[in-house]
């Protein structure tokens, strides 16, 4: 599955604008990160854009109704099923790649550093400073729904220092409007 494809078929099964920001967002991040380690971006995005489709239609079975139906009626590859499924912790998938890695390092972080840039009088991502997005990592009532404990553990997993993850995704989503 190429980029538009899925595009298309996130749009086709997200109605709300916001959760398909969040879905471009992520999208944006993992493309950065795929360029970092010289991995194939075209994967990258198609995982970004797929990981949330079916959670407003199948918000209960998430994300196991979106890989059966990746699985039964296109030809996104096992990698990017099993990173979907491993960006919900809650389902137990093992995290062993790269790929699946940076989908649970970058999802909760994009909604957190979102949420930042909502609060701004301009709500301009390109303004916000990274010292604005930890400052707001740290309280905890903002953006109450972010994991912060996730966010870290994903850090972790991923190999990269807290702090210096921030600032990739920050700059990821900050080139996407660009």
């Amino acid at each position: 599955m190429n980029r538009q494809d899925a595009y298309d078929l996130m749009r086709q099964h997200t109605p709300s604008e916001s959760l398909q920001r969040h879905m471009l967002n992520v999208e944006a991040a993992m493309r950065w990160y795929a360029r970092h380690w010289g991995e194939d971006e075209e994967q990258y995005a198609v995982t970004g854009l797929l990981h949330d489709f079916d959670y407003e239609l199948h918000p209960e079975q998430h994300p196991t109704w979106g890989v059966d139906y990746l699985r039964q009626n296109t030809d996104v590859g096992a990698d990017v099923l099993d990173a979907i499924m491993g960006h919900a912790a809650y389902t137990g998938t093992p995290r062993t790649t790269q790929l699946s890695k940076t989908l649970f390092a970058v999802d909760e972080l994009t909604g957190l550093i979102q949420a930042a840039v909502l609060i701004r009088p301009d709500k301009d991502i390109r303004n916000l400073e990274l010292k604005s997005v930890k400052k707001r990592f740290k309280t905890p009532s903002f953006a109450a729904g972010v994991n912060r404990e996730e966010v870290q553990q994903a850090a972790e997993e991923l190999g990269v220092p807290l702090d210096e993850h921030m600032a990739n995704v920050l700059q990821a989503m900050q080139e996407m409007e660009e």
